[in-house]
C-alpha cells in the first residue's frame, strides 16, 4: 500500500523504513484518529546497543514526532531466556544483576533519540521483568500457554532454521516467543499498547502476540516490521572490521562514531540519510543528487547529523574538525582517539605491534604483521617496514606518538 495518510506511516514509507504492515489500513486508520501507543523490544544482552539497533529507535523517534507515545521496552524478563530467532546456538545465560547492570547503561542512550519528560506525549521505559518475574508458572500454563500450538510454533522460520540445520533449541528458548507475545497483551492492557515494531526477523513472533491478545480479549493489534539492512557490499549493519560500532560513548568515541558513518559506501549514503538522520526529505534529494568528489562531502554530512543525534552537536563538529586535520592537513589532533602509556615504559621502549594492537588499530599482533608487509603502516606519518620496531620517547612529537593505519585509522601514545 502507497498513499498512506498518517504521518508516521508516510515518513517511514518515504525514509524506507517499512517491510511489513500486519493491516496497511486498519494500521494507518487508527493512526489518523488518534494519538497510539507503541513499542519495540530490546534484550539486554550486552552495556550497549550498537548502531544496528538505530534503525529501530528511529522508528520510536519519529512515532513519538508525529505525535504519539513510544516505549522502550527493556527485556529484564525476556533477557533471562535469550531471544533464539535467527541463531545458531543458545546465547549465554546472564545473572539478574548483570542484566540490571546493562540495563542501567542503555537507557542513557535511548533519551538523546526520545523524549521522556514531554508535557504531552512522554515517551516510557518500561521493563518486562516487572511482570515476567513475578508470573505463576501453572496459572500461566492454563491462561496463556493454552492459547499456543506447538504445531504453528515449529513453523516459524526462526525456529525452523535451527531444526533443519540440526542444531538444539532448548525448551528454555522455545518459550521466548510465548513471553514476547504476552509482552504484548500485558503493555495492552496496562498503556494500551495497540502496535509492537520490529526488525523483520520478530514477524512471527510480533503476529504470535497480535494472535495470543485476540484469544485474550484485546482489541485489533498491529505489526510493522523495518528490514534487516546490510551495506551495499553486504556486510551486517553496526560491524566494522575492528568490532562493534556501539553507541555507548565509553565504549566508542565520539570519533570514531562518526569515522564509522565517515566511511559509508557510496551506493548506501542517500538511503543512509534518510534512514539515520532527521535532515528534511528535500534536503536529502538534494544531497543524494551530488556526484563525484561531492560524495565525499555528502558523507561527512551524513557522519555529521548521526553522530550529532547520539553525541551531541558540539561533539559532531569536533569529531569533523578533528578528522579534517587529520586527512586533509596532514597534522596531529589532540582529539584523535589516544592511549596513554607510563613514561617509564615508553623510556624503556614498547613494541610498535603492540602500541597499535592496544589502541584498537587492529585486532592482533599477526594482523599488524600483514599490514606492515602491506605497506599500510605509519608512526608519525613515515612508513614503517620492520614489524620489530620499538617505540621510545625519541618518537614523541609535540608530546605524542601519531600511529596510522591506511589512510583512515589513527590514534596518538600519549606518556603519562
Amino acid at each position: 500500500m502507497s498513499g498512506y495518510k498518517s504521518d508516521f506511516l508516510r515518513i517511514l514509507d518515504e525514509r524506507g523504513f517499512i517491510h511489513q504492515i500486519s493491516d496497511e489500513t486498519g494500521l494507518d486508520e487508527l493512526l489518523c484518529k488518534e494519538s497510539v501507543t507503541a513499542y519495540i523490544g530490546f534484550d539486554p544482552t550486552a552495556p550497549s546497543l550498537h548502531a544496528g539497533s538505530l534503525i529501530q529507535i528511529m522508528m520510536l523517534h519519529w512515532f513519538q514526532q508525529t505525535g504519539h507515545r513510544p516505549i522502550s521496552l527493556m527485556g529484564g524478563g525476556t533477557g533471562m531466556v535469550g531471544d533464539p530467532s535467527f541463531k545458531d546456538e543458545a546465547r549465554k545465560l546472564m545473572s539478574v544483576d548483570q542484566i540490571e547492570e546493562n540495563i542501567a547503561s542503555l537507557k542513557r542512550v535511548f533519551s538523546r533519540y526520545l523524549d521522556y519528560e514531554d508535557s504531552g506525549r512522554p515517551a516510557l521505559m518500561i521493563n518486562n521483568a516487572d511482570w515476567l518475574r513475578s508470573i505463576n508458572y501453572l496459572e500461566f500454563l492454563r491462561d496463556v500457554g493454552r492459547h499456543f500450538s506447538v504445531n504453528r510454533m515449529l513453523s516459524f522460520d526462526s525456529v525452523k532454521l535451527r531444526l533443519d540445520r540440526e542444531q538444539s533449541l532448548s525448551f528454555l528458548e522455545f518459550n521466548y516467543m510465548i513471553l514476547q507475545a504476552y509482552d504484548f497483551v500485558v503493555l495492552n492492557q496496562r498503556y494500551d499498547c495497540r502496535l509492537q515494531m520490529g526488525g523483520s526477523d520478530q514477524w512471527g513472533n510480533i503476529v504470535n502476540g497480535i494472535d495470543l491478545g485476540h484469544r485474550m480479549g484485546t482489541p485489533q493489534l498491529y505489526a510493522l516490521t523495518s528490514p534487516l539492512l546490510t551495506t551495499a557490499s553486504g556486510a551486517k549493519m553496526g560491524k566494522s572490521a575492528t568490532g562493534a560500532i556501539w553507541l555507548n560513548p565509553e565504549m566508542l568515541s565520539a570519533y570514531d562514531f562518526w569515522q564509522y558513518w565517515r566511511n559509508t559506501e557510496d551506493a548506501d549514503v542517500s538511503r543512509f540519510l534518510k534512514l539515520y538522520t532527521t535532515l528534511p526529505m528535500e534536503e536529502i534529494e538534494r544531497l543524494s543528487a551530488l556526484g563525484g568528489s561531492e560524495i565525499n562531502d555528502v558523507k561527512k554530512i551524513l557522519a555529521t547529523e548521526v553522530t550529532a543525534i547520539l553525541h551531541g552537536r558540539e561533539a559532531a563538529e569536533q569529531a569533523a574538525e578533528t578528522a579534517r586535520k587529520t586527512f586533509e592537513e596532514g597534522g596531529v589532533s589532540e582529539n584523535l582517539p589516544a592511549i596513554e602509556i607510563p613514561g617509564s615504559e615508553l623510556k624503556a621502549g614498547i613494541g610498535m605491534l603492540a602500541a597499535f594492537v592496544q589502541a584498537g588499530l587492529a585486532a592482533s599482533n599477526g594482523e599488524m604483521r600483514r599490514h606492515v608487509k602491506g605497506g599500510a603502516v605509519r608512526v608519525n606519518d613515515e612508513p614503517v617496514s620492520d614489524e620489530r620496531m620499538m617505540l621510545d620517547e625519541s618518537h614523541l612529537r609535540d608530546g605524542v606518538i601519531k600511529l596510522s593505519l591506511g589512510k583512515k585509522k589513527h590514534a596518538l601514545v600519549k606518556p603519562v
